[in-house]
């Protein structure tokens, strides 16, 4: 029997192993959360992920080119805050509003969650909140690269919560105008590390873009670091610990 696309696309969960944490599934519609928690918080996440995204689709029905634009569009002060912090991190970054759509999700809903379980890690389509009490590491899934799960990102407590943002070229059904197989951005906002993320991957095309790709996202305020990963080549810049 064939492997359905959604296995396909979130198999990788599978070699995820927090065991001092609850593993749980939490899906909306296109949202489909992987989360961690101290116990069992699916019927509250469902439910905080119900709001923002009827708040992100409610905004799409008065204003459309939040969803359409590639480009940043101006910022809207009686927006909800999750529609302005879309807007201004897309900015910073130079991208249209929904390219951090599912980083913000994912910070949204792990802050709220943080007040029913002390840790909490979200993982959505690879971008990643997480606040934890202990030393995390964090596998860097490139495709067919053969670096692809062999790279890990050490995440130290004190340094979270925090944003752990991946954009590809080569993986997912994201939209990119990169080929590199894994652009990953760390950041203390998982909404910018994921405009970030898309924005540093379209910038790479061949192995000469990595570096300055890894320039433009480390000089933008309030990314930590940033590792790009094209076939066999790696990169990387800023406050970031390998394994």
């Amino acid at each position: 029997m064939a492997k359905s696309k959604t296995y396909q696309k979130r198999f990788y969960r599978g070699l995820t192993k927090d065991s001092d944490l609850f593993g749980q599934e939490v899906v909306v519609k296109e949202t489909d959360l992987f989360i961690f928690a101290e116990k069992d918080v699916r019927l509250i996440a469902e439910e905080i992920v119900k709001k923002y995204r009827a708040q992100i689709e409610d905004y799409i029905k008065k204003r459309p080119e939040f969803m359409t634009s590639l480009e940043p569009i101006k910022q809207d002060l009686l927006a909800l805050d999750i529609i302005k912090e879309m807007i201004r991190t897309t900015a910073l970054a130079g991208v249209g509003p929904m390219a951090s759509v599912a980083g913000a999700l994912s910070e949204f809903s792990g802050n709220e969650l943080l007040a029913h379980s002390r840790q909490v890690i979200i993982e959505n389509g690879g971008d990643i909140f997480i606040k934890s009490d202990k030393i995390r590491t964090v596998a860097i899934y490139a495709g067919d690269s053969p670096l692809s799960n062999k790279i890990f990102i050490k995440i130290k407590p004190e340094d979270t919560p925090m944003g752990i943002c991946t954009s590809s070229g080569t993986v997912g059904h994201s939209l990119s105008f990169g080929k590199a197989d894994a652009c990953v951005i760390i950041a203390k906002s998982a909404i910018l590390a994921d405009a970030v993320a898309t924005a540093s991957c379209n910038r790479i095309k061949e192995k000469k873009d990595i570096a300055p790709s890894l320039e433009f996202a480390l000089s933008i305020k309030g990314v930590k670091g940033a590792v790009a990963i094209l076939g066999k080549d790696l990169g990387s810049i800023g406050d970031i610990e390998l394994a």
